[in-house]
């Protein structure tokens, strides 16, 4: 790293794609700026970005990473971000705490619908961001075609600042449409400034009027210099770049190929020249930065295997020094990151991003200030995200079963997009994740990390059952006779359905004291106990059950004796009322581009759902909301197959709904199933 003094700030979140480039982009940056001697390689595992375990055994992304470099006075901290949309809630929580962002796309049309969720975020928090076209040598569509596609999925217009030089289809070039200069790339050193090709002029001039058209929607006296035909300057032009950009009215794309660093110093030179500084950005996140306790966001965090616990903050107002307290903790150490190496430091400021050790009971999006700082309310966290995808799990080793609680507990605070919970019902300890892969992650975590191998098997479904008529007489006797006093009950039960919903009831009609009152709780244990499991296996509800009539000896009997007398009158009358099954179904919320949602129709029917109609989805540009009750078997794998047909890009939200009879020929493959012990058929 350069020693150069530091004369401002900047943090960086890149984003993109699954396989965009992010990270051999954050290499390059690197790289360029003398903070690695030599790039890594992501097939080889050897990057600064992919630095866990998980990550260089599935070559992408899983968690966000951050590495601090310094250029040209300026310290960057850049934020590489997972590219897979499981692994998107990572992504959220890292823009909320930083200035700015790259996005980074391929040239290819077909792909551009994937960063429609990633613009949506980025514009409903406001975050400043730059396009960067990566794998210009590999582009399968043009430039202008890929910038068209963009402005299709954007809601901000898009400022194209660079057009391409190509020697056939090989990019060897770029104009710098603010400047009106010709570069030729250099992978080791800056882009040799060349005449502008005869060829290109033309096009180079239409697309900078269309940048400056652009910026003159925001600038008057842009517009009236165009309208006169009057040539703005060029600290103009970065003026109004850098204010547009700022209160992300715009976006400016730029271009290279990241594996050969060409296009990366234009991108470094323009995130220094118009990019937002920290206190544009706190101004504009509402903090005041000339009062009050220093003020920092935690933004992730870790539990490394040498330093325990790492807190990733960014530093919002203030400095922070070592051994501060904030929140009532004192910090343990601070440390600048470069993927999992740390240099330790001792004061960061306001648009840091750095590391602090040993923050106990800290959480991330947590809001941290010193003692003397009162909080009026916490800085906005990004929305967490409603789990779709699940597995149960259990230890390979019984003796872990009391290690779970404590490393899931961890687990969940690196990453908060997963839950867990213990299904009352099935009795199973259920992982709820963003999708399969996700969920994988985890389990190669508790492994690693916590020495906890899992057994993984698709969650029980929870049915119930019920019944369909009544049996308004059921007869219940309970006699035993071992030697001493004997046990003795006897009850008349009447057993009837009742609506969806209603769950149980229990009542008595006791007249003349037939069953004594001390023995009645008895007789509602009994009955509650035999619908835990009623003749189909599954907890029976929607039942009314009243007790109308019995006898008793004075001697023998006892709440015990007609507790079992009550089960004997259960087991009895269940099976003359017509048992049936019951399976949980969900309200379904999916959401996609509008071109799938015949695609999300069809999902739906095939799965036996019930669409209850369909709606343009609330502020989504072209996009739908389908709403429809699916069951809860059918939805294991729907994140799966919904994002198949849909780029990746299709959602859904759902939540319990109500209880509905299972189809008869489905019932008896299902009963069927349970018998063999295997009660997650369909």
């Amino acid at each position: 790293m350069t020693e150069n003094v530091v004369s401002d700030v900047r943090n960086v979140a890149i984003v993109g794609p699954y396989l965009s480039g992010k990270t051999t982009l954050l290499e390059s940056l690197l790289f360029v700026t003398g903070a690695i001697s030599r790039k890594g390689n992501v097939k080889e595992g050897t990057t600064v970005g992919d630095s866990s375990a998980e990550a260089r055994d599935r070559q992408m992304s899983v968690e966000i990473s951050a590495a601090t470099t310094e250029y040209k006075n300026v310290r960057f901290t850049f934020v590489d971000c997972p590219g897979s949309i499981e692994f998107i809630q990572e992504t959220y929580n890292a823009l909320k705490g930083t200035g700015a962002a790259v996005v980074v796309c391929e040239p290819e049309v077909s792909r551009v619908l994937t960063l429609a969720p990633l613009f949506k975020f980025l514009d409903d928090w406001e975050i400043p961001h730059i396009v960067f076209v990566n794998k210009m040598d590999r582009a399968k569509d043009s430039f202008m075609d890929v910038l068209h596609a963009l402005k299709a999925v954007s809601t901000r217009p898009l400022v194209p600042h660079q057009y391409p030089i190509l020697k056939g289809s090989d990019p060897v070039g770029f104009i710098d449409l603010v400047t009106e200069q010709a570069y030729h790339y250099h992978g080791g050193s800056d882009p040799d400034p060349v005449p502008i090709p005869e060829e290109l002029k033309q096009e180079e001039h239409e697309a900078r009027q269309e940048m400056l058209e652009q910026l003159a929607n925001f600038d008057d006296r842009l517009l009236e210099e165009l309208l006169e035909e009057i040539e703005p300057s060029q600290d103009e032009i970065v003026a109004d770049l850098k204010m547009e950009l700022g209160a992300d009215l715009i976006v400016p794309v730029f271009m290279g190929v990241a594996d050969s660093d060409y296009g990366v110093r234009p991108l470094l030179d323009a995130l220094i020249r118009e990019a937002p500084e920290p206190s544009t950005t706190a101004d504009r996140r509402g903090i005041p930065l000339h009062s009050g306790a220093p003020l920092a966001q935690v933004i992730k965090t870790y539990y490394t295997p040498q330093g325990g616990k790492m807190s990733l903050v960014r530093v919002w107002k203030g400095e922070i020094t070592d051994n501060m307290t904030l929140n009532g903790v004192r910090i343990g150490g601070m440390y600048r990151m470069k993927g999992q190496q740390t240099e330790t430091i001792q004061k960061a400021v306001e648009g840091d991003i750095v590391a602090l050790s040993r923050m106990e009971g800290i959480q991330t999006g947590d809001t941290l200030t010193t003692g003397e700082g009162k909080l009026k309310s916490e800085l906005p966290k990004a929305e967490q995200l409603p789990p779709v995808f699940a597995l149960a799990i259990a230890p390979e080793r019984r003796s872990d079963e009391v290690k779970i609680s404590a490393a899931l507990t961890k687990i969940l605070e690196e990453d908060p997009a997963l839950a867990w919970e213990q299904n009352p019902d099935t009795h199973e300890i259920i992982l709820w994740g963003q999708g399969e892969i996700h969920i994988k992650v985890t389990l190669d975590r508790l492994r690693r990390k916590y020495n906890l191998p899992m057994i993984t098997q698709i969650p029980h479904v929870p049915y119930k059952e019920t019944i369909r008529k009544a049996a308004p007489r059921v007869h219940g006797r309970y006699k035993h006779q071992s030697g001493g006093h004997g046990q003795f009950g006897d009850v008349y039960l009447e057993i009837k359905p009742m609506p969806r919903g209603e769950g149980y009831h229990f009542n008595d009609k006791i007249v003349g004291g037939v069953v004594p009152k001390q023995y009645i709780p008895g007789v509602e244990m009994g009955v509650r106990e035999y619908l835990n499991q009623g003749p189909l296996g599954f907890p029976v509800v929607d039942i009314a059950v009243t007790l109308t009539d019995g006898s008793y000896h004075s001697v023998d009997s006892s709440e015990q004796s007609f507790k079992q007398a009550a089960r004997l009158a259960m087991q009895e009358g269940l099976a003359q009322c017509e048992p049936t099954l019951l399976e949980p179904i969900a309200s379904v919320e999916i959401c996609a581009p509008t071109d799938f949602t015949s695609n999300m129709m069809q999902l739906i029917s095939g799965r036996r759902g019930q669409i209850l109609g369909y709606e343009p989805l609330e502020n989504w540009k072209s996009w739908d909301k389908v709403l429809a009750y699916l069951p809860q078997a059918e939805m294991q794998d729907l994140i799966v197959e919904l994002r198949s047909l849909t780029m990746g890009v299709g959602f859904f939200r759902w939540k319990y709904d109500h209880l509905q009879e299972v189809p008869d020929k489905l019932t008896d493959r299902l009963l069927a199933a349970a018998a063999n012990g295997n009660g997650n058929s369909k």
